[in-house]
Parts: structure tokens; C-alpha cells; sequence
């Protein structure tokens, strides 16, 4: 298993293919390669009959590098790291952050190959590809590559399924509620639930450290440790579900609350609040900046009360109006008010 890390902290988890598969593979190039070589060449010389010694022996040597260098470093590149021999025995050339590889890194694997494989007959691929870790054979090294298996068996991908007996639930049962969840970050919640959700997809070997990490982790900070015999994934299941249910108790209490409020019906962003917590309450009449003021709707008018009814008394009606009594004059000493002034 390869602990290869890549830029964004991500660990790869790949299974490295080691000196077996990645021989068994050489010798299917190798034999396609050298067989394709002795073909053409056999062709080319009982159809060209006039060449001279130095023309055919020219003609060899373009074909051996055409067949033995330039085929397999077209072939890497094209089928992004996988040859006939790698594609027969399920592996592929990667670089060492994962990606597909590049025509550099093809050819660099090339030209090595042709001295550690070729000229010295991958000695030297051999004893370095036992050395390394990884399993990388010098053309790896020069070239920046790792050879890596695809085909991993059904049965070892994956989390396995596990179960534990109905005593040991219920005794977990009981502890959990007894929990402090409060000291778990955010970032430890948010690891276990992707842990969990892609066990499917990881490595057995992969999957299982994982959880024995944030298990180790999650105890620490909620001071329960795993229960003897519990798988790490079940104890991050149930403190996880315990997790949840908390919150949804929770949820459902403040709804239960505010529908216990005057008026009915449940207020989610409580009285007086805007509909958008970012949009201002404004009072009645009161035009939003930018747009015209909308007309107030006028008060319906009250109905007139009708008058009591009373008795008719009659009522005399002068025929000609009173005498009015004259205003006194205005007098200068006294400013005009019509007082006149003590002599």
C-alpha cells in the first residue's frame, strides 16, 4: 500500500504492484515488441532484395528503435500508462500524485528501460524494484512514475460488513446518552460522516486505519473509549446517530415552542422579524430607497348615527332681526381698543 500524499493533503491509499506482476508484464511487451521486430524486419529485407550490407544493417537499427523505444513510449502516452502486458495483468503507470502519466514521463521510462531492462538484462530493474518500497524499478525514479494494480478482488474492497451482539448494543445504548458532545469540532463530525458514507469505496486496509484514527480521536474529546470487541466503524456510527438525534430533539422542542405562542401557528424567525434576515423592517408607509411610495389605503368612512328623536317645540321666528348695537369708536389716545381714557 502506497502512502503517497498529494497536494491537497489527500491520502492516495494505492496498491502498488510489486517484482511479479510487474515482470509477468515486461516479458508480454517484451514479447509482442521483438516479435513485431523480427516480422518487419524479415519483410522488409525479402522485398527490398537490392539493399547492401550497410543499408540493412541501418534498416535494423531503425526498426529495433522504432519497435523497442519509440512503440512502447507512444503506447504508454497514448493509453495514459497502460501497455499490452500492464492492461493483461491489470496495472498502470501513474505519476506520483496519481495522475495520469505525460510523453515525458513515457519516455524517460523508455530510454532507461532500454539500458536496465535491455542492455543489462533487468538486473538493475530487479534489485531496485526489490529495494524500494513501492516497488519502483529506476526508470520510476528518473521519471517521476509508480506502477499501481487496478484490479483489486471485490472481496478486499471496501469496508467488510460487520456486526456485534445485542449485549454489547444495548450497553452502548445506555452510554451514549450519558455523552458530552460538545468538545467534538465541526471538522471531526464532517471526517466520520465522509468516512462513513464512502466505505464502499475505499481500500479494506484503508478504511479500517482510517477508523481506528477518528474513533481514537472522537474518544478522546467525548471521554468514552471504544468498547471492547465494537468494531472502530460501528462506535463512529453510533456516536454519530446519537449526534443527530440530540439535534433533532432539539429542533423539534423550538418549533413545539414557538407554536405554544399567542396567535396559533408556529413563528420560525420569532415576532416583528423580517421574512429575510438580511432585509430591514420597515414601518407602514415608508418607501423603500429607490422606489415611489405606495398610496395608503384610506379608512372606511363610519356610518352616520341617526339623531334621537325628541318632542317638536315651537319655535318663534322673528320677522325682522334685531338692532345691533354700535361698536364704540376708535379713539387714538386709547390705540383703538374702544375704551376711552379716565380724564
Amino acid at each position: 500500500m502506497s502512502d503517497l500524499v498529494t497536494g491537497e493533503a489527500v491520502v492516495l491509499g494505492l496498491r502498488t504492484a510489486k517484482l511479479p506482476s510487474r515482470a509477468l508484464a515486461v516479458l508480454i511487451d517484451l514479447a509482442v515488441e521483438v516479435g513485431g521486430f523480427f516480422l518487419t524486419t524479415l519483410v522488409l529485407l525479402t522485398v527490398l532484395t537490392d539493399l547492401d550490407n550497410a543499408a540493412a544493417a541501418a534498416l535494423v537499427v531503425c526498426l529495433m528503435v522504432l519497435f523497442l523505444v519509440a512503440v512502447p513510449v507512444a503506447v504508454e502516452t497514448l493509453s495514459r500508462g497502460r501497455s499490452l502486458g500492464k492492461l493483461a495483468m491489470g496495472l498502470r503507470v501513474v505519476r506520483l500524485d496519481g495522475g495520469p502519466i505525460r510523453f515525458r514521463h513515457a519516455l524517460v521510462r523508455g530510454l532507461v528501460g532500454t539500458i536496465e531492462i535491455m542492455a543489462l538484462s533487468g538486473v538493475p530493474a530487479a534489485i531496485c524494484s526489490l529495494i524500494s518500497s513501492d516497488g519502483r524499478r529506476l526508470g520510476d525514479i528518473f521519471g517521476g512514475t509508480l506502477v499501481v494494480r487496478e484490479r483489486v478482488p471485490a472481496a478486499r474492497a471496501g469496508m467488510p460488513t460487520v456486526t456485534a451482539p445485542p449485549q454489547l448494543l444495548a450497553a452502548v445504548g445506555n452510554d451514549l446518552v450519558r455523552l458530552d458532545l460538545s468538545a467534538v469540532p465541526p471538522g471531526l463530525w464532517l471526517a466520520i460522516r465522509q468516512l462513513l458514507g464512502r466505505t464502499g469505496q475505499l481500500d479494506e486496509e484503508v478504511a479500517l486505519r482510517m477508523a481506528h484514527q477518528l474513533a481514537g480521536d472522537l474518544a478522546s474529546r467525548v471521554h468514552w473509549p471504544v468498547p471492547p470487541g465494537l468494531h472502530p466503524a460501528l462506535y463512529l456510527s453510533a456516536v454519530l446517530t446519537e449526534r443527530q438525534r440530540r439535534d433533532w430533539q432539539r429542533t423539534a422542542g423550538a418549533f413545539a415552542a414557538n407554536a405554544m405562542q399567542p396567535g396559533g401557528g408556529a413563528q420560525p424567525l420569532g415576532w416583528g422579524a423580517p421574512a429575510h434576515p438580511m432585509t430591514p423592517a420597515m414601518p407602514p408607509g415608508v418607501p423603500m430607497p429607490g422606489m415611489p411610495a405606495a398610496p395608503m389605503p384610506s379608512a372606511p368612512a363610519m356610518p352616520a348615527m341617526p339623531a334621537p328623536l325628541m318632542p317638536a317645540a315651537p319655535v318663534s321666528v322673528p320677522l325682522s332681526a334685531p338692532p345691533t348695537a354700535p361698536m364704540p369708536a376708535a379713539d387714538s389716545s386709547g390705540g383703538g381698543t374702544g375704551f376711552a381714557l379716565p380724564g
